[in-house]
């Protein structure tokens, strides 16, 4: 007998809370395997193809395409082992058998998926699927003009008064939004459990002006696109846009280290001119092209070598700095989705080469939205190259919970005196913000004071190299 394993929506990355359902990737009646990818979804550092840790036959879908859910809430029920008349993942047709668990030859069903996963989520793990209360049971007639799974004989009089089947929090918010009585209805999932669909179904019976007036009181996309009613004499224009996704992860961040830390910014500009003929002679000489970024996360991390304090982090609750002995290099990378730091690990054991190479690989993930939430957290610190926006200096904000960030503009031809004598250089704003908590100005002015030397004369590096 088939049993009914609900998925819910699994911790993707460290301090994600929620995700927005982008696409389905199946439909109720599918039969999915361990493992297959379900559904996309975007957190606030990426977008994600979650697989389904159970085999079987999709029963139910929680939430619509553009939904957000929150970490732990369902996001599919499979039925294990009633495969036997559903379609394949993706087909067109067999849905209405396969909702109702199929009542074909059971004998050619696959066997039930409690095998275990290889993908490890957080709450699931590698183990066999734990047993569940739920049972699929054989077709019966329609209810609410849906096709429904028959639920144990209960009294059908009047409301009940014991808990409403109902998982999906969006369930009960559609209902509550349009006051609809859950109680009156009678569910077409598995075990009576009401779904989204039944309580679709039941506002689209009801008498149209009741509707529209719940409809434009209440509905959720009223509700976050409303705009202030224009008064007498003014005219009105607003367009609110909710702070979710990246944006409102942006948001939420730099709102954090804005309140949590006492941040200061010291800059300098510096003669680029010698860096850059140091880079056409690397380049000169074949290979792979070096990246001026690349050759600026170099000196980054022969900086925090000489300069470890800066290598670091503010533990509030112990009041203790955490500094670290490896240099986890983020980097500001803009996007169509936003604003992103991938990270790029271990960047004090790589040469300009393999840095080139790692920047350029996280960059291609970055813009097409496939960097893993491991690749954009576990920063140490923090390069910023603003000078491609064609800027020369930022006070940027710390990438929380990081200590410092070095902020780079654009190389520019700029007067300068050289050797004596005033000549056009190119010239380079460097600007380090730092949290004032794990140094002084002193350190602070010695990092980007060295920082400074080796864009000058890159021959410096040498003494460390």
């Amino acid at each position: 007998m088939a049993q009914v394993l609900e998925f819910k929506l699994p911790d993707l990355g460290e301090g994600l809370t929620e995700a927005e359902i982008v696409r389905w990737l199946v439909e109720v009646g599918d039969v999915v395997a361990v493992d297959q990818p379900v559904v996309e979804v975007e957190t606030a550092k990426a977008m994600v193809e979650v697989p389904c840790p159970y085999g079987g036959v999709v029963t139910a879908r929680f939430g619509a395409e553009g939904t957000e859910l929150p970490v732990g809430a369902p996001l599919l029920t499979v039925a294990a082992g009633e495969t036997a008349d559903a379609r394949p993942s993706g087909g067109a047709g067999g849905a209405d058998t396969a909702r109702t668990g199929g009542a074909g030859d059971g004998g050619s069903g696959r066997e039930p998926a409690a095998e275990g996963s290889g993908n490890v989520l957080v709450g699931y793990g590698t183990s066999q699927a734990p047993a569940r209360r739920r049972r699929v049971r054989s077709a019966a007639p329609a209810v609410n003009g849906r096709p429904r799974t028959p639920e144990p004989v209960r009294d059908t009089t009047g409301p009940a008064d014991g808990p409403v089947p109902v998982i999906s929090p969006l369930v009960r918010r559609l209902a509550r939004q349009n006051g609809l009585d859950l109680r009156e209805l009678t569910g077409s999932g598995p075990d009576g459990l009401i779904l989204r669909a039944d309580v679709e179904h039941a506002l689209a019976l009801r008498p149209t002006t009741d509707r529209d007036r719940a409809d434009t009181a209440t509905g959720p996309t009223a509700q976050a696109t409303a705009a202030p009613a224009a008064s007498p004499g003014r005219a009105a224009s607003v367009t609110r846009v909710p702070l979710k996704g990246i944006r409102g992860a942006v948001a939420d961040k730099l709102s954090r280290s804005r309140t949590e830390i006492p941040d200061a910014t010291c800059w300098v500009d510096a003669d680029a001119t010698e860096l850059m003929r140091t880079r056409a002679a690397m380049n000169a000489a074949g290979g792979p092209k070096i990246s001026v970024l690349a050759l600026l996360a170099r000196i980054c991390t022969a900086a925090l070598a000489r300069f470890p304090e800066l290598n670091a982090s503010v533990d509030t609750g112990a009041r203790e700095i955490v500094r670290y002995t490896d240099v986890h290099l983020g980097f500001a990378a803009q996007t169509e989705r936003g604003l992103v730091v991938p990270v790029v690990r271990d960047a004090h054991t790589r040469d300009a080469e393999s840095l080139t190479a790692e920047f350029a690989r996280l960059t291609e993930a970055a813009r097409a939205g496939t960097l893993t939430p491991a690749e954009l957290t576990g920063g140490t610190f923090t390069l910023n190259n603003y000078g491609v926006f064609g800027v020369d200096g930022s006070t940027p904000i710390i990438n929380h919970p990081e200590a410092a960030m070095l902020g780079v503009g654009r190389i520019v031809p700029k007067p300068w005196v050289h050797e004596g004598e005033l000549a056009v250089r190119q010239v380079v704003q460097l600007s380090l913000t730092f949290d004032h908590r794990v140094c002084d100005g002193g350190t602070a002015g010695g990092f980007l004071r060295y920082v400074a030397d080796c864009v000058e004369q890159p021959a410096v590096l040498l003494r460390t190299l």
